[in-house]
């Protein structure tokens, strides 16, 4: 494991952000292990930290603006997009699909930055993806603080990650012994 990966471990573990239980992922999948990025963000020097790791590697894309994925991208979006100097949107979540609202905008061409928590399949960085292109943006790379898809997760676009796990995912049924007579969560990102 990399010293950067390490660090960021050590990040969600002192903000206790890595959870241990029986989980059900946004991707639908089921897991022992969770990362509820929610608690990293709520200390801003956490936050500034993983943004400073993350900066260098999207600084050369030429972006002019971060783009956030609601709930997961929101702050970490916004520190890379604060410490790059750039522009934040985000989109948000209407009826479980993300969106592009209050009255945000991009000029046609407009290269963009994604900026996620955590991947599993990458689902919402995909449709992150396909709503900045419906709206005329080009988005250039993605950033995301914690891949656990195991190296599977790509995007047309080049994407970078801080830390890559590998924690095991489940299909509903496939569960190992130790989940299989445990109730699944949601605990939210």
């Amino acid at each position: 494991m990399s010293t950067q990966n390490d660090e960021v471990i050590q990040i969600f573990k002192d903000s206790g952000a890595l959870l241990e239980g029986h989980f059900l992922l946004r991707s639908g999948l089921h897991s022992a292990h969770f990362f509820q990025c929610a608690q990293v963000c709520q200390y801003m020097d956490k936050v500034t930290r993983l943004a400073e790791i993350m900066v260098p590697m999207l600084k050369e894309y030429g972006a002019t603006t971060v783009v956030g994925p609601a709930m997961g991208g929101l702050v970490i979006g916004q520190e890379v997009a604060r410490q790059l100097g750039l522009r934040f949107v985000f989109l948000e979540k209407v009826d479980d699909k993300l969106a592009l609202r209050r009255n945000f905008k991009f000029e046609p061409g407009e290269k963009v930055l994604i900026v996620e928590d955590v991947i599993t399949r990458g689902g919402r960085v995909v449709e992150a993806l396909e709503q900045c292109r419906a709206h005329g943006a080009e988005p250039v790379a993605v950033g995301v603080i914690v891949d656990r898809s195991q190296g599977k997760t790509r995007f047309d676009v080049p994407h970078h990650s801080l830390a890559e796990l590998s924690f095991p995912t489940y299909e509903a049924d496939k569960l190992p012994p130790e989940l299989q007579d445990s109730e699944a969560i949601k605990p939210g990102s």
